[in-house]
């Protein structure tokens, strides 16, 4: 019989969804202040200031989200811990690592059974919270030229001399695309595992409870 288990904790359920919902509103408007794909029937409508401002405050609210997350892999349980992210670092973490890279492949017909994130999910996720400080970093020192001395000038204004306005909106715009990307896969593999482990995997993000074979805890 199955065994009831919390395995995602409110802030990483709050967490994840909060970055999902700022992904997509600053998808939406920063792709718009780059290029505006509709206009004003009057300039008392300030289409592009509130786009402006949107973005800006809810790229105060991800970066919020992204520090608490953090902060939470050092608070949370075992499933949220940072050292999930690093399965590489011991010779359990390959094990699993080749065992679902195998499934993934079609060279091994059972997925190998995680109550939290898989290896190779782990090691992406590594890499998408990279993406996410980078594409903070970028957006707030592309954010600080228009205020010369201010906060965000001050503390990520050096980043514009050494890279260069155009490569650092280049990067920034780019990781958006990343990040849509990863989202669209992101959703595609979750219902996948949900399918193929049967324990919950879509359901646990809004309640936090997995349903396991008391065998694998």
């Amino acid at each position: 019989m199955l065994q009831k288990t919390y395995v995602w904790e409110w802030p990483v359920r709050i967490t994840h969804w909060l970055n999902a919902i700022c992904i997509l509103v600053l998808s939406v408007t920063g792709y718009y202040i780059g290029d505006p794909f509709y206009t004003a029937n009057s300039t008392s409508q300030y289409l592009m200031g509130w786009n402006r401002a949107i973005h800006f405050f809810f790229a105060y609210l991800f970066t919020a989200s992204v520090l608490t997350r953090i902060l939470w892999a050092f608070l949370g349980n075992r499933y949220a811990s940072w050292r999930t992210f690093f399965p590489w670092a011991s010779r359990g973490g390959w094990k699993y690592i080749i065992g679902t890279f195998n499934y993934y492949t079609f060279l091994r017909a059972r997925v190998p059974h995680v109550i939290g994130h898989n290896a190779l999910a782990a090691m992406a996720y590594s890499a998408v919270f990279l993406l996410f400080v980078l594409q903070i970093l970028t957006g707030f020192a592309l954010y600080g030229q228009y205020a010369p001395g201010s906060g965000w000038d001050s503390v990520l204004g050096w980043m514009l001399p050494v890279f260069g306005s155009q490569w650092l909106r280049l990067t920034h715009h780019m990781i958006m695309w990343l990040l849509i990307g990863f989202a669209i896969h992101h959703v595609y593999s979750g219902w996948l595992m949900d399918v193929k482990e049967q324990n919950g995997t879509m359901g646990s993000i809004f309640g936090g409870y997995k349903f396991i074979d008391p065998k694998e805890l």
